[in-house]
């Protein structure tokens, strides 16, 4: 008779446990005697159907457990793709701003609004080196925050022009960064040495975002990327480089610094006749101590007293703040200097500062004035 074998668990209890089919043979060995011959030895092997263990369970729950965080990297590396975009948009956009004020002022002739020192931005933007070839810097800005804005708009929402995949939209971003912030830096070094001693805050705010948006771009196309196309960078750089050195080669040498500057006080007429209402709300402002701080040499102070006209400007509280004139060293007589002003001209009406040119009906609405004809 041929005997059953039972296997034990513990042979099989570190992976897999095999189970006997019960309607499959389950002899091992048997002795099988014939007549008249000898008992022959027989090995028969048995398919044994084996079924995986908890172990293996437990490697299927890694990976799915482990497929979740991958999913959850997934997401987290694509909201910080998003905010890298929309930092850039948000940059770019202060750019087309600044940008936007300054072209208008150029196509309208107008200056800049004053800052305290004797000099002005004014010095910077309406030199030669306020052109390229013949056109506006702050042009040429505008378009170059422009194209990043848009193009960081489209990565955000993942909706590229022509076919560009996200990678090939990186690099443009750092590309054209690259570029805006070679430019900003010759800028900067052509203030420092041509314009020594003049401030210009437009000049620095644009380097600021220019460099801002550069590093902003390194840092979300990645080292590894960077390395690779180095040299393009170093190439769009020095072409940068090469185009303005060739454009303000044989321009002149900017004007005296602010460190000669030495300039008399001088007074300057008011021409326009005052209207009635200009003079009704001279008097007021007059009356409720409202105070209009400004510096002799500054043309936006000028352009004030225009819109009031020459009786009514007469009649404001107007305060000199270089009455001895200026240059190296002057400092604002006291008044100004208590007031922290940022530049000129400002208003002080009823504790609420101004800065800039204000128009007249905007004055009569801070201080509460009501023209009846």
């Amino acid at each position: 008779m041929a005997s059953f074998i039972g296997l034990s668990a513990s042979q099989s209890q570190f992976l897999y446990r095999c189970t006997l089919p019960i309607s499959s043979p389950a002899f091992i060995s048997s002795s099988v005697y014939l007549k008249k011959q000898a008992p022959v030895r027989r090995l028969l092997v048995l398919p044994i159907k084996c079924s995986s263990s908890g172990p293996s369970q437990d490697t299927e729950s890694e990976a799915e457990t482990t497929s979740v965080p991958s999913s959850s990297s997934f997401s987290s590396s694509l909201a910080s793709s998003n905010s890298t975009y929309n930092w850039r948009a948000g940059i770019g956009a202060v750019g087309i701003i600044e940008t936007a004020y300054l072209t208008y002022l150029k196509l309208s002739g107008s200056d800049a609004f004053c800052p305290l020192g004797g000099g002005s931005c004014g010095d910077v933007l309406n030199s030669d080196y306020a052109f390229i070839f013949g056109v506006s810097l702050p042009l040429l800005g505008l378009i170059a925050y422009g194209f990043v804005t848009t193009l960081s708009l489209q990565l955000s929402a993942k909706n590229l022009p022509f076919g560009i995949n996200e990678t090939t939209g990186r690099l443009l971003l750092l590309g054209s960064t690259t570029s805006m912030a070679t430019a900003s830096a010759y800028f900067l070094y052509i203030l420092s040495t041509k314009f020594s001693g003049t401030s210009c805050t437009y000049c620095l705010v644009s380097a600021l975002l220019s460099f801002s948006l550069f590093f902003i771009s390194l840092k979300d196309v990645g080292l590894q990327e960077v390395q690779k196309v180095v040299g393009l960078q170093v190439c769009i750089a020095s072409l940068v480089f090469a185009t303005l050195s060739t454009s303000y080669s044989n321009l002149p040498s900017a004007p005296s610094s602010q460190a000669n500057i030495d300039l008399p006080y001088f007074t300057t007429e008011i021409t326009k006749e005052s209207s009635s209402f200009a003079l009704s709300l001279a008097r007021h402002l007059h009356s409720i101590g409202a105070k209009m701080y400004g510096a002799f040499w500054c043309s936006h102070c000028l352009e004030q007293k225009e819109m009031f006209g020459r009786e009514a400007a007469k009649l404001l509280d107007y305060i000199e703040c270089f009455p001895d004139g200026y240059k190296t060293g002057t400092k604002m007589i006291k008044a100004c200097a208590d007031a922290n002003l940022e530049g000129f001209p400002t208003w002080v009406i009823n504790g609420q500062v101004l800065s800039g040119e204000m128009e007249l009906e905007k004055l009569a609405e801070v201080s509460g004035f009501q023209f009846n004809e």
